[in-house]
């Protein structure tokens, strides 16, 4: 069973050394990489072509195009019976492709992706976001366990598909934004056999500051968006409650707000404010404590706290704009023209 490994890259040469690293130290070798080079201005060939003694890589440059297009540029140059997709900053533990072959064996899968987790090497913010994406008191932890919500739609910093799934569909549909999510769909919906291999894990760095992290997690609220206008059915009210949580915690400040200037005011308002600033402090509490338990550190169940609010507030902020921008002002996307 030999793999093509396809990696869409863009202006990450620091990440993408310790990625190809990571895949050196595999104890299964029957695989290829391939790196898309997606229009960088701070081109990596120099540091791919610094692993050929090691690896059999190769590497591609193209116009910026996203990463979607990016991955399918290395699916036509791919020789594998399966390709498996990652983002490049993540870390491979050495037994990842026997996971993968042994999920494969067992299940037969057409299409399949795996969980990501926190390396020990990252540091606490990125231990924070990772926490943060895999919680099941966020919108984390609804996929990539044995316990997620609905059909299991594989994620494209951990996603395979066999040769004939990639010759059949021709690939990603989208450039960007949510085209991972496009994609699995699109598979499950043409009667692939599509699972979940939860021991094929890999390390994820995602992003490096809670600005950033803001930033993805906004993209992830607009694309959400965009999956609803191609596939409405695919909108559950679980994607809708970051939303809820921007607009309750705008009524919670209007509520304070008028407490405070109106000490004698309405009672019912008072009441609701005690109740909202009440549940407010049980979320932080439950997620401090969930947290601290899951990274055995109090300064990253800290972290986890703001991250956990920033991915709330930047996905729910998204989900509304792009809402509001496709609905009420009858904008396009750019993703999906």
């Amino acid at each position: 069973m030999f793999f093509s490994v396809i990696v869409p890259l863009y202006n990450r040469p620091a990440e993408i050394t310790e990625m190809l690293e990571s895949l050196t130290k595999q104890a299964y070798h029957e695989f290829e990489v391939i790196v898309v080079e997606d229009g960088s201005m701070n081109r990596s060939e120099e540091i791919v072509r610094s692993f050929s003694d090691r690896l059999q890589i190769h590497y591609y440059f193209k116009e910026n195009q996203g990463q979607g297009f990016a991955r399918n540029y290395g699916f036509a140059r791919a020789k594998g019976d399966y390709f498996i997709v990652f983002d490049s900053d993540i870390i491979v533990p050495d037994n990842y492709f026997q996971q993968v072959v042994r999920g494969l064996k067992d299940n037969g899968w057409d299409a399949f992706g795996g969980p990501d987790a926190a390396h020990k090497s990252f540091t606490p913010i990125q231990k924070a976001i990772s926490y943060s994406m895999t919680s099941p008191f966020t919108t984390g932890g609804i996929r990539g366990n044995k316990n997620h919500v609905g059909i299991f739609h594989p994620r494209s910093f951990n996603m395979g598909i066999s040769r004939k799934v990639w010759e059949e569909t021709g690939g990603f549909k989208l450039s960007r934004r949510s085209e991972d999510i496009e994609f699995s769909i699109r598979l499950i919906n043409a009667g692939y056999k599509v699972g979940l291999i939860p021991d094929a894990r890999v390390y994820h760095k995602r992003r490096t500051s809670l600005n950033q992290f803001y930033r993805q997690a906004y993209a992830f609220g607009r694309g959400r968006i965009d999956i609803y206008c191609l596939y409405p059915k695919e909108l559950k009210p679980v994607h809708a409650l970051p939303a809820l949580f921007v607009l309750g915690v705008y009524l919670l400040v209007m509520i304070n707000v008028t407490n405070f200037l109106t000490l004698d005011g309405i009672y019912l308002l008072h009441l609701l404010g005690l109740a909202g600033n009440l549940v407010v402090g049980l979320y932080i509490l439950i997620l401090l404590v969930h947290a601290l338990i899951d990274t055995g550190s109090i300064r990253v169940a800290v972290l986890s706290v703001l991250a956990a609010f920033t991915q709330l507030w930047a996905y729910g902020s998204g989900f509304l704009s792009e809402y509001a921008a496709r609905f009420l002002m009858n904008k396009k996307s750019q993703s999906i023209d």
